[in-house]
C-alpha cells in the first residue's frame, strides 16, 4: 500500500494538469457558448439561447457550398494519401529504397516547413504550370500536407511487424501483393486509421495553403470562416466551428474506442 501512495502525484501536480488543460480547452468552450447566444453579434456569456444560428448555417448556400467543398478535398486527399502514404512507407520499412532516410526526411518536410512556404511555392509553381485555381491542383496540394500522416503513422505500425508472418503467407503460396493485403495491412490497420484521420482533419482544417490557391469561385469552409472574421464576427461563425468541433470529436472518440489509434501517434 505505501508503494502505491508513494508513486501516486501529488494534489498539486493533479490540479497544475487540470489547470493547464481547462486553460488549453477555454478558447473551445468561449466558441460553443457563443453560437447559443440570441443577439447578432459574439457575447459572453450568450444572452438567452437560440439553435437559430444553426440553422442559418445549414441552410445558407455559401456555406453547404464551402462545406461540399471542403469534404470532397478532405475525402479525395485522404484516399490519394492513404494509397501513396502506405506504399512509400512500405518500401522504406522493407529497405527497397535507396537512402531511405533521405527519403523518409524528405517526405516528412511538409511537417517542418511552415504551411505559408509551402502555399507560396506551391503557388509560384501552379502559375508557371497553369494550375492555379483548379480542383485539382487544389487537391494535389492537399495530398502535399497530408502524406506525411499516413507515412508517419504506416512506419509506426510496420517497425512492430513480425516479417515472418508475411514471409510464412508467401511460403504458402501467395503472392508478395496477396501477403501484403491478407496479411500485413489487417495488421497495420490501426495505424493507417490514425493516419488518415490526421490527414482527413488537417484538409478539412487547412488556410494557409488553401487560401494561396483557391480560385474566386471556390471557397472552403475554413477560408469562409477566415473571411468571415476579418469582415465581422456573428454567432454563425461560432455555430459553424461548433459543428466542426463536435464532428471532428465524434470521430476521433469512435476511432480511439474502435482501434486505439493514440498507440500510433
Amino acid at each position: 500500500m505505501s508503494d502505491m501512495s508513494e508513486n501516486r502525484p501529488g494534489w498539486g501536480l493533479t490540479a497544475t494538469a487540470f489547470t493547464v488543460v481547462a486553460f488549453l480547452q477555454l478558447p473551445v468552450i468561449v466558441v460553443v457558448l457563443a453560437a447559443f447566444s440570441t443577439t447578432s453579434y459574439l457575447t459572453i456569456p450568450p444572452q438567452g439561447l437560440t439553435l437559430a444560428w444553426f440553422g442559418k448555417v445549414l441552410s445558407d448556400p455559401t456555406y453547404l457550398s464551402a462545406i461540399r467543398m471542403s469534404l470532397i478535398l478532405a475525402c479525395g486527399s485522404t484516399a490519394i494519401s492513404l494509397v501513396l502514404g502506405v506504399a512509400a512507407a512500405y518500401a522504406l520499412f522493407r529497405k527497397v529504397l535507396p537512402g531511405s532516410e533521405a527519403v523518409t526526411s524528405f517526405l516528412m518536410a511538409p511537417l517542418v516547413m511552415p504551411a505559408v512556404v509551402v502555399g507560396v511555392a506551391l503557388l509560384q509553381f501552379y502559375s508557371m504550370t497553369g494550375l492555379r485555381g483548379s480542383l485539382i491542383g487544389l487537391l494535389l496540394a492537399h495530398v502535399v500536407i497530408t502524406v506525411p500522416y499516413v507515412v508517419r503513422s504506416a512506419l509506426a505500425s510496420l517497425s512492430g511487424l513480425d516479417l515472418a508472418v508475411e514471409e510464412a503467407a508467401r511460403v504458402l503460396g501467395a503472392s508478395g501483393f496477396e501477403a501484403f493485403r491478407l496479411v500485413t495491412l489487417p495488421l497495420i490497420a490501426p495505424g493507417l486509421v490514425a493516419g488518415a484521420l490526421f490527414s482527413f482533419i488537417t484538409s478539412l482544417d487547412n488556410v494557409p495553403v488553401t487560401i494561396f490557391l483557391i480560385s474566386a469561385s471556390q471557397t472552403t469552409l475554413p477560408v469562409l470562416i477566415f473571411s468571415s472574421v476579418e469582415m465581422g464576427i456573428d454567432p454563425s461563425v461560432a455555430a459553424v466551428s461548433t459543428l466542426l468541433i463536435l464532428a471532428t470529436g465524434i470521430v476521433l472518440l469512435l476511432a480511439e474506442r474502435r482501434f486505439g489509434f493514440h498507440r500510433f501517434v
